[in-house]
């Protein structure tokens, strides 16, 4: 049974970590009570969802990441008129936004993602959400820029938000593990700052279920709240489920359960700080998803009409979903489904 105690801290938004740990050791039925419930006061009835695509620019990658299915020494790098196509057709469809990611290309300086971004904003209105903290720190190195200035020229460009990806679990024991050479955990926390401090949002993300710790992934979440406290700057936060399948890392094969309850604790973490908790259909399936909008989700993420990453890790769930079944989803456990934008405000 959750103490009194840890529920008063949890009502205030002050979980402590040993109140982590013990909520970690709750019922699921008291875990997922608790998180809808304090879902419900911050969101209401409604369930959201945005419209757009997914484009990976390219799956060449100097990265030595373990966890990473998607590069390929085969790999293709998509030019900008594909990119502007794949764009046009998303825009086509009623895409709001387009989130642009790729791997580190080895002399891909600042000029060559503004490129891209020039290109898009000059065709189309849309929102651009692109370039994950460690594409940003990779093009500082390779144009011998600050990290704020690459930041800047990348918003005058047209750069609307970025992914939070790349931040996996930000304690170093792991990444030294599964992503040797990535960015470290303070790198990742610098350049979300400071993109915040700019008037750049950002997501943030957790990718879980390989080598961290139950007290690992607590430490990972708190930063994120402790980031969200200093700048307000994140939009969301998106628990990614490890996908092991095609990789150099074994994933601790957490059962659907696991999922939820995880999903759970980040509501109960956040909800003073971070309104948004997004779930990840790619991950976790259709099913497991609508599911999760009872356990303190209360977003389904974006229609993508293209994923690959995921899907090159083992995903089975497919790569688009239409409105329609978005809107069916939602409909079905009573909440009221609702479009939204990148930066949630709500589109009829």
């Amino acid at each position: 049974m959750i103490s009194c105690d840890v529920l008063e801290r949890v009502h205030k938004g002050t979980v402590l970590r040993e109140d982590a740990l013990h909520l970690f050791r709750a019922s699921s039925s008291e875990l997922f009570s608790l998180a809808n419930d304090l879902r419900e006061g911050v969101n209401g009835n409604i369930a959201t969802y945005v419209v757009n695509r997914n484009i990976n620019f390219t799956n060449s990658c100097v990265g030595d990441c373990k966890f990473c299915a998607f590069k390929s020494e085969d790999g293709y790098v998509l030019g900008k008129d594909e990119i502007l196509e794949k764009v046009g057709e998303a825009y086509d469809l009623g895409a709001t936004e387009v989130c642009i990611q790729g791997g580190l290309l080895p002399d891909a300086k600042v000029q060559y993602y503004c490129g891209m971004l020039e290109e898009i904003k000059s065709s189309y209105d849309i929102h651009i959400h692109a370039f994950s903290p460690m594409e940003v720190f990779h093009a500082s190195r390779n144009s011998d820029m600050g990290v704020d200035e690459v930041l800047k020229e990348l918003k005058r460009s047209g750069l609307d938000s970025m992914p939070g990806t790349a931040a996996e679990i930000l304690v170093d024991r792991v990444r030294g593990i599964i992503c040797p050479s990535k960015l470290s955990s303070d790198q990742w926390i610098s350049v979300v700052k400071t993109a915040h401090k700019l008037g750049i949002p950002t997501t943030a993300t957790m990718m879980y279920g390989h080598v961290e710790t139950e007290d690992e992934r607590i430490e990972h979440l708190l930063k994120l709240r402790d980031i969200q406290r200093e700048t307000g700057g994140f939009t969301e936060f998106v628990p990614l489920p490890f996908l092991s399948r095609n990789t150099y890392l074994e994933g601790n094969r957490l059962s659907c359960l696991d999922n939820l309850r995880i999903l759970a604790l980040a509501r109960i973490i956040f909800h003073k700080n971070i309104k948004n908790i997004q779930v990840s259909w790619v991950k976790m399936g259709k099913t497991l998803a609508k599911f999760a909008l009872l356990c303190g989700a209360n977003d389904l993420g974006g229609t993508l009409m293209e994923e690959n990453i995921s899907r090159s890790a083992g995903s089975m769930y497919g790569e688009y979903i239409k409105p329609e079944e978005f809107d069916s989803m939602i409909s079905s456990i009573g909440r009221t489904p609702m479009k939204r934008s990148t930066l949630y405000d709500r589109l009829f």
